[in-house]
């Protein structure tokens, strides 16, 4: 006000009179010009708290833990009268920080336990150029020797996954007390009401036959599965990247070769050991597999096509020419189908990778369709007709050509 007033053109006595104040105010004023007004700090006034500041600090010091609630307690026993954010306010300030002190590493026992997992990878096969797939990395590692086995898959469905443990557990001739898995779906289904955590029945079956438990990771802690997860950024490394791959089998003969040569030759970084020979010494402690494999069945009814296929996870397969029956009884197996017509098994087949594939066995299109039962019929009955003459069909023809030609001026008279 005073300075629009001196804008205006209005004296200093002018603008006291008209303001209220002193001139020396006024003059002031404008001397200071436009700046903004400097205040000093507002002296802090003491709170209800500030009686009962130096007994939280000391007990937080002593005890970090103590909650705020048990702390609202004592000093409220003490006379506190104020509210329970202040106290939250002021432990914040004065709690020390926690210290994160080191991790204790976690070393399996011999025979205890394995761990599985998928990972994600991408490439292009030179048979299929310009096409990127998709391929999932399935990895067994047995976490006293760090033994790793694996492979490349199209998917990740539970027929995949059954036939993979059980090609690991041929391949590691025996199987640990107790299979950890993450929270993939193939394995862990979810948890009841009590938290307990439900797997997959079938899964749950095939590791019962290997006298094996599944185990799942407590969720968003990956730490406790870090045997099977770290070696995917070595195999990704070391082995995946700058190599061409033909197709999905050349690429599971090299990672093979690699696994073999490399991955299980190599002295481990964590335990400073052959990892082949601290997996010799593993063996003992692990369940024999003197029985014959896993062989679980799912039994299904199938439609035959048109042109003679049954369809069996996503893959066609061929059923021989002589299959009477539209519909036949279609048996699973983790690595092999069978098909039976009235309890007859008519085909057999090994299961296809992927989707939209075709399995056709050349012995099924080189039998003959066996003559339908009344044709048969004919056949024997023709057997006994005596021969004749073709005279008699003449005469035959000739007594028809006759007969028609009587008939016809009647028919035109009508």
């Amino acid at each position: 006000m005073i300075h629009d007033l001196h804008r205006q053109g209005l004296g200093i006595s002018a603008i006291a009179r008209a303001s209220g104040h002193d001139r020396k105010t006024v003059r002031k004023y404008l001397k200071l010009g436009l700046a903004a007004p400097a205040y000093g700090p507002r002296l802090a006034r003491p709170g209800l708290l500030a009686p009962f500041e130096d007994y939280l600090s000391e007990r937080v010091r002593a005890h970090p833990g103590l909650s705020g609630k048990r702390l609202m307690r004592d000093i409220k026993t003490l006379g506190y009268k104020g509210g329970y954010s202040a106290v939250t306010d002021f432990l914040r300030r004065v709690r020390p920080d926690p210290s994160p002190g080191f991790e204790v590493r976690f070393e399996t026992p011999p025979g205890r336990q394995a761990q599985v997992d998928f990972a994600q990878f991408r490439t292009e096969f030179a048979d299929e150029p310009g096409v990127v797939r998709i391929l999932w990395l399935f990895t067994m590692v047995l976490g006293h020797s760090r033994w790793l086995w694996g492979r490349f898959c199209l998917h990740q469905d539970q027929g995949t996954v059954l036939g993979c443990h059980i090609d690991a557990f041929e391949a590691i001739a025996g199987s640990p007390g107790e299979v950890l898995y993450d929270r993939m779906k193939t394995a862990v289904i979810g948890e009841d009401g009590d938290g307990v955590t439900q797997f997959n029945t079938s899964l749950v079956a095939l590791l019962s036959y290997y006298d094996a438990v599944p185990r799942a990771c407590r969720p968003y802690r990956a730490k406790t599965k870090g045997k099977v997860e770290r070696p995917y950024r070595y195999i990704r490394q070391d082995f995946f990247l700058g190599r061409n791959f033909r197709n999905l089998e050349d690429l599971n003969q090299q990672f093979t070769h690699w696994r073999q040569e490399i991955a299980n030759a190599r002295r481990h970084a964590t335990t400073n050991r052959i990892v082949e020979e601290a997996f010799a010494a593993e063996k003992p402690h692990l369940t024999d597999l003197s029985r014959h494999p896993y062989n679980a069945v799912l039994i299904e009814e199938r439609r035959v096509t048109r042109d003679g296929m049954i369809s069996f996870g996503g893959n066609l397969y061929s059923v021989p020419d002589s299959t009477r029956k539209r519909v036949l009884d279609v048996q699973g197996h983790p690595k092999e189908l069978r098909i039976y017509e009235a309890g007859i098994e008519v085909a057999r087949h090994g299961l296809l990778e992927g989707r939209n594939q075709r399995s056709l066995d050349p012995r099924h299109r080189n039998k003959k369709r066996p003559a339908t039962r009344g044709l048969a019929a004919n056949t024997a009955g023709a057997q006994h007709i005596a021969p004749r003459s073709l005279d008699i069909y003449g005469a035959v023809g000739q007594h028809l050509a006759d007969l028609g030609a009587s008939l016809s001026p009647s028919q035109g008279g009508r």
